[in-house]
């Protein structure tokens, strides 16, 4: 059974890599996605977002390139390659890039 799909398999490769900025676009690329979890990459071009939304899971979001400001509950941070913020279920949050930006979302799902 395949859980983890579209990452090339034993063949070392960084997450960044999985996904490209396109202009006036946000690109997704899904590795994992079950009832428990989910795992998807995304690129932003600069300017680029995520309107206000909430889930009914718990998100990790890592930033792998570039910077944003994610909003989570009202509350703007400033994030850059390294950082991780969670964003807790049933609250609303947003992404905007503030350069072109790469980022890691996992989701974790209620039972």
């Amino acid at each position: 059974m395949e859980i983890v799909r579209n990452f090339p398999v034993a063949d070392p490769a960084t997450l960044a890599s999985q996904v490209q900025a396109a202009s006036g676009q946000v690109v997704s690329k899904t590795l994992v996605q079950n009832d428990a979890l989910s795992l998807t990459l995304f690129a932003f071009a600069a300017g680029e977002g995520l309107a206000p939304h909430s889930s009914r899971g718990d998100a990790l979001l890592t930033v792998l390139e570039g910077a944003a400001r994610v909003t989570v509950a009202d509350q703007p941070h400033d994030v850059t390659a390294g950082e991780t913020i969670l964003m807790p279920a049933n609250v609303l949050h947003s992404v905007q890039a503030e350069s072109d930006f790469k980022m890691a979302l996992l989701q974790v799902f209620p039972n």
